[in-house]
């Protein structure tokens, strides 16, 4: 099933030709594919407050971006042309889109981000743009006109609502139709057009950009708790020039910050909270408190919104850590590794609290029986 996926290639010849390097284009990648939606579906998933959408308009030249919620009558009113509807982490609210991302997990779990689903009209897109992560193009209705230009720094368009590429000289061209797929690496750019109404699903990767890891690290560290000191200068002199920084504070300011510690350990509980952290928008329904022996005869199931993780001694799900012992931990391995395993297993591991804990959060399921089948 990969091989067809990724056009013949295993996912290790994939990820060491393709991945970050350059696009693959495979044609009938997911034969009989029809999308994981209909277009009704989509647009009730628009019209929430949880969900994120956007609705990009083109008249001419003029690109117009309208955050969500969107009511149905903002789609109507939008016109027969030049307008694509998009909306993010569709996985999370069809099963259909969740299984769809889990036909990619060759990558590890700490990359894979979303489905998102684009409804176009003829001449719908986003304009020629490019993106700091690895994307999926599946083509799941219509077709769609790409053009491609290799990674380079590129200027922009300026006051432009979206992040649109000045002068975009495309390289290669191809119509992508239902069951096509299109891998593009960071920073290629690409300009999707819709030949007529079509539906596209973007299967996106996660990549920490920019400051994220240390701002995200300074705040964790923050919560931690910050050496605190109050600064003192009983032996301040008068002032000679009072518009100068004094050196006595500055030197107390480089004590504070010397004092500052972490170890490969806090890196690891850090980057396991931040990465299994839930997409914005998040909900997660609670649940009350199953039977005591409920467990045993249930399969568990993450939920799709769920992020579970794990690295050393550690587990990490939706945001938080767990230390839950050597035993304990392969199971939950195996959980975090292919999104179900057998609650017999994890009961008698001795994780019954632990999982009806997140069983009554909504981060998991237990499905009825031992059947499931790990893939």
């Amino acid at each position: 099933m990969q091989e067809t996926l990724l056009g013949g290639l295993s996912a290790r010849v994939f990820l060491r030709r393709h991945w970050q390097k350059r696009p693959l284009l495979v044609r009938g990648a997911l034969p009989g594919f029809t999308g994981v939606l209909d277009s009704a579906a989509l647009f009730a998933l628009a019209s929430r407050n949880d969900v994120e959408s956007r609705l990009v308009r083109r008249t001419r030249d003029r690109w117009e971006v309208r955050e969500g919620p969107l009511p149905r009558a903002a789609l109507s009113r939008a016109g027969a042309r030049d307008w694509t509807l998009l909306v993010n982490g569709v996985d999370h609210h069809s099963l259909a889109a969740a299984r769809l991302l889990r036909r990619f997990a060759f990558v590890p779990e700490s990359r894979l981000d979303d489905v998102m689903v684009s409804h176009a009209v003829p001449g719908g897109g986003v304009g020629p743009h490019f993106d700091s992560y690895d994307v999926f193009l599946v083509q799941a209705h219509g077709r769609r006109r790409w053009r491609l230009a290799r990674a380079r720094p590129f200027a922009l368009v300026p006051g432009a609502p979206l992040k649109l590429i000045a002068d975009f000289r495309p390289e290669e061209e191809m119509v992508l139709e239902p069951g096509d797929l299109l891998y593009l690496p960071p920073g290629w750019g690409h300009d999707g057009i819709a030949l007529d109404e079509c539906v596209t699903c973007s299967v996106g990767m996660r990549a920490p950009q920019g400051d994220e890891l240390p701002a995200a690290f300074l705040d964790y560290l923050q919560e931690r708790g910050l050496p605190a000191a109050g600064y003192r200068d009983p032996d301040l002199a008068p002032a000679r020039h009072p518009g100068r920084i004094d050196r006595g504070i500055l030197a107390h300011a480089a004590r504070q910050l010397a004092r500052i510690r972490w170890s490969g350990r806090d890196i690891e509980d850090f980057l396991g909270r931040h990465l299994s952290s839930p997409r914005p928008h998040t909900v997660f329904a609670a649940r009350r408190m199953p039977a005591p022996d409920r467990l045993a005869r249930s399969t568990v199931v993450l939920d799709p919104k769920t992020r579970m993780l794990y690295r050393g001694s550690r587990v990490f799900l939706n945001g938080e850590s767990w230390a839950p012992g050597e035993a304990a931990l392969r199971p939950l391995a195996l959980l975090a590794d292919r999104r179900s395993a057998p609650g017999r297993a994890l009961a008698r591991a001795g994780l019954r609290r632990l999982v009806y804990e997140w069983y009554c959060a909504g981060a998991l399921q237990l499905r009825r029986g031992e059947g499931a089948k790990h893939k």
